[in-house]
């Protein structure tokens, strides 16, 4: 029988659990969901139960597609969404549900972290801005507002954190994790006297951190009869979606990047330096000795979607009545309008913006209308203007001294043939596609083979596995074209900026 190697990923709403061969292979699917809990405005939570029960779904699933599946698996690994507030007592219990990284409630928090240390002090420990994003924050909310909570902690876990635990028994997290709790010094990995003390934490509540890629302990019995998985199996402490995402797409050395994009995107960007830029988020690799810069955008599909939600009704009913789907039906009216929509320029700011504008408050624009304006030249303009954003992300990178000389895409706006082309032309780059592109457990997965010692020169193996099948070549006329409006692009948000901050306190 040939050994398998078994990748979790504990997503925002959903775990997928996939099964590979030793060639990286996909040989088994399996998802299952859980839901999100909106408190109030920014408040946003959910049950580590409903992960773990998630998880034994779809470990069970993708175990059931081949045959003698448990006894097959050598290793598995996860990944998760990061990062996460979750306390855990000294029974391993949570304390409460878990504040997930959409949540954010700790922007007050933020700002006194900011004003005790200082901004550019919490840079220059942590590799990172201050921000309500990160688990230091909400630490001192924690703190502030539920006391009781936090004197009865144990271990503050992670989400993959939590779901090793209740596999293994035992509590560990991965460097790039650890770097997301905002509480250690990048370079060394020193706990920060001065972040743990103003967020009334001690280092002794964090779990250990080891490589992604160590066995964190084995799949024990209770587990192993709720998974479906062999007793004793090894668990690797695993990674953050991102660097997971990042092994699925081959991404191993400088120079090649890749956009994880659907509703939102991320573009991971690697280097060999440790480099750290604020507007940019830094974190380890799952690759020993490599670095990441990630740019976050929250709306990229999510722009396109409320698009048709709001104004594409008859794509809708196409779709429901055809069997068409009703994005491809959308972006091949925006193939007919040509670079540049005409002089319509969109801001995908729908939700404000993480990086590199970190601007709650940014909002949505679509700047040239006229009379004139077809609502194609709208749905291309969305494109477009996402499309900038990611190149806004890449030259911020690029100022910090993380080139790049080709981008790869996964995901689902990754299917859309015009939109690949568009980011090819307006970034200046080739634009590739794997033929897999089923998430970061892919890349988990892969952790799991590093751990039980089966790609021994990994990089090698990434080359072998990971299969591109498009390429998207930049016209260089189109470029040209676009980095002028790029340019008007960025000039809007500036010249904007204030009118937001105004708009968002009118609105309060």
């Amino acid at each position: 029988m040939e050994p398998l190697l078994l990748g979790v990923d504990a997503g925002t709403s959903s775990v997928k659990a996939v099964l590979l061969d030793l060639r990286g292979n996909l040989c088994a699917v399996c998802q299952a969901e859980y839901p999100l809990h909106h408190l109030r405005s920014g408040w946003v939570e959910q049950e580590p139960e409903d992960w773990w029960q998630a998880t034994c779904v779809a470990i069970r699933g993708a175990l059931a597609k081949v045959q003698h599946g448990p006894e097959r698996v050598l290793g598995m690994a996860v990944s998760s969404q990061a990062p996460t507030l979750l306390p855990l007592d000294r029974s391993g219990r949570p304390l409460r549900p878990a504040m997930i990284w959409m949540d954010r409630r700790a922007e007050a928090e933020a700002v006194r972290l900011t004003e005790l240390i200082g901004a550019e002090e919490i840079y220059r420990i942590t590799g990172n801005r201050p921000d309500a994003f990160y688990v230091a924050a909400r630490l001192l909310w924690l703190h502030d507002a539920e006391p009781e909570v936090l004197k009865k902690t144990w271990k503050f876990v992670q989400v993959n954190g939590y779901i090793n635990y209740r596999l293994t028994g035992r509590v560990a997290m991965d460097p790039a994790h650890a770097v997301l709790l905002q509480m250690r010094n990048y370079s060394t990995g020193e706990w920060s006297e001065a972040l743990c003390s103003a967020c009334g934490v001690a280092p002794e509540q964090f779990p250990e951190v080891m490589e992604g890629h160590k066995v964190q302990g084995e799949v024990g019995a209770e587990a192993a009869e709720a998974c479906g998985l062999r007793a004793g199996t090894p668990v690797m402490a695993g990674t953050v979606d991102s660097p997971a995402a990042a092994l699925e797409a081959g991404v191993a050395e400088p120079g090649i990047a890749v956009e994880m994009t659907g509703t939102s995107t991320v573009v991971i960007i690697p280097n060999d330096r440790g480099l750290t830029e604020p507007a940019l988020i830094a974190l380890p690799h799952a690759l020993p000795g490599m670095h990441l810069l990630l740019g976050a955008m929250v709306s990229s599909g999510g722009c396109l979607r409320w698009f048709r939600d709001q104004f594409g009704q008859a794509e809708i009913q196409s779709a429901t009545e055809g069997g068409a789907d009703s994005y491809d039906l959308l972006t091949r009216q925006a193939e007919g309008i040509e670079p540049g929509s005409g002089g319509l320029i969109f801001l995908p700011y729908m939700m404000g913006e993480r990086s590199p504008l970190w601007h709650s408050n940014a909002r949505g624009v679509f700047f040239g209308l006229s009379l004139a304006t077809p609502r194609a030249a709208l749905v291309r303009a969305i494109l477009e203007g996402t499309a900038f954003a990611l190149r806004h992300n890449v030259e911020t990178a690029a100022s910090a001294g993380a080139e790049v000389r080709e981008m790869r895409s996964v995901g689902g706006c990754s299917r859309s043939d015009l939109w690949n082309q568009i980011k090819a032309d307006v970034l200046g780059l080739p634009l590739l596609l794997p033929r897999t592109s089923v998430g970061s457990p892919f890349g988990a997965a892969i952790v799991a083979g590093m751990g039980v010692g089966v790609f021994p020169n990994v990089r090698e193996s990434l080359q072998e596995m990971v299969r591109l099948e498009r390429r998207f070549e930049p016209n260089q006329a189109n470029h040209e074209r676009y980095t002028k409006f790029y340019r008007v692009y960025r000039d809007i948000y500036e010249h904007l900026k204030g009118d937001f901050d105004r708009l968002a306190a009118i609105n309060q």
